[in-house]
């Protein structure tokens, strides 16, 4: 697929801001940004590291110099900063470390995922089909759903960690809010009034969640709290994400993606309602989601699990087969509405 152009950002602190996408995984583009004139010259996000992504964003860095005429190569590159622990974003962190010699920050909950890595997708892959498992989908789905899951993890190795992005440390101008529910350790960047926003905010999808029953500081709660982080800021004009179009109102865009969840969990209700019995997560996933295929049905299966955890915290939601519960190892939980 073709790349969208390199633009150029500018914050009203007279910081630049690069926004280089590079295709993560097929027909999927995701965004790192070279931020300029805030300390040392600064990457954040690296792209997956996956199919050619680590030479588009190489040829991305080392075209600065021709198409904008920033005095910039590779090389001179000393910070990378992680905006979160998901493989789009951090997949080519080894190589730019190779490349640049570069110092590596991230989160202090989402350090382990790169200094750790191998760790990280074993224990992660043994808790999400736990929750799958309790979740109600049956064998002949669940291994499949496994295999996809792993196929692009292999590649990525672990690196070093020098700096923790803490919301109490600014660093060079950059202020951290630190932003879990997408992922534990997500952070946006404030400089001035542009926001880097991660995945955080994103101009037209509500970001995916999934339920902290796999992952501690992920589900929708945290998400929520974290979005009102966000909108208690003053005065940002512009939120540059790491996928999509820039969010030029990033209040609105708020109001947009809690309005969002409001429905998912209406959906959910109403699946349940609709079914007339106490139902599993999977077929919460089957009502809301029918026409999902392939990895698509485990994002899928995902986000139906935060909301319903969401609405089993707020004692909306009950499980249905105590009995059951009780007596298996691992049993499908069946919730009703209280």
């Amino acid at each position: 697929m073709s790349l969208p152009a390199i633009e150029r950002f500018e914050s009203n602190t007279g910081v630049r801001f690069y926004r280089i996408p590079s295709e993560a995984f097929p027909n999927f583009i995701v965004y790192s940004y070279v931020v300029l004139n805030a300390g040392v010259p600064t990457l954040l996000d690296t792209g997956s590291g996956y199919g050619n992504s680590n030479e588009q964003l190489l040829a991305g860095i080392q075209s600065l110099k021709a198409d904008f005429g920033e005095s910039l190569d590779v090389k001179d590159i000393r910070r990378i900063l992680i905006s979160h622990g998901h493989i789009d974003h951090f997949g080519g962190v080894a190589f730019m470390v190779e490349q640049t010699g570069a110092q590596v920050g991230i989160h202090e909950i989402d350090r382990r995922v790169l200094t750790n890595y191998e760790e990280r997708v074993v224990v992660a892959t043994k808790d999400l089909r736990v929750y799958l498992e309790r979740a109600g989908v049956k064998q002949e789905r669940l291994i499949p759903l496994m295999e996809m899951y792993g196929f692009s993890k292999k590649h990525v190795k672990s690196v070093m960690v020098d700096i923790s992005l803490d919301e109490d440390q600014p660093l060079d101008g950059m202020e951290f809010i630190h932003t879990p529910g997408h992922c534990p350790g997500q952070v946006c960047i404030r400089l001035g009034d542009v926001l880097l926003s991660a995945d955080h905010i994103l101009a037209r999808t509500t970001p995916h969640q999934a339920p902290e029953s796999i992952t501690r500081y992920t589900g929708l709660g945290h998400y929520l709290d974290a979005l009102r982080k966000i909108e208690r800021l003053d005065g940002i004009r512009l939120a540059l994400g790491g996928h999509e179009e820039p969010v030029e109102d990033v209040y609105e865009r708020i109001n947009g993606i809690r309005a969002s969840h409001q429905r998912k969990i209406e959906r959910v209700l109403d699946a349940i309602r609709s079914a007339g019995h106490p139902i599993t997560i999977s077929d919460i996933s089957k009502h809301m989601y029918p026409d999902r295929h392939s990895y698509d049905v485990l994002l899928a299966l995902e986000e139906v699990g935060a909301h319903v955890e969401y609405l089993y915290e707020h004692g909306r939601l009950a499980v249905c087969n105590l009995d059951e519960v009780e007596r298996e190892p691992n049993p499908a939980l069946l919730y009703g509405i209280v």
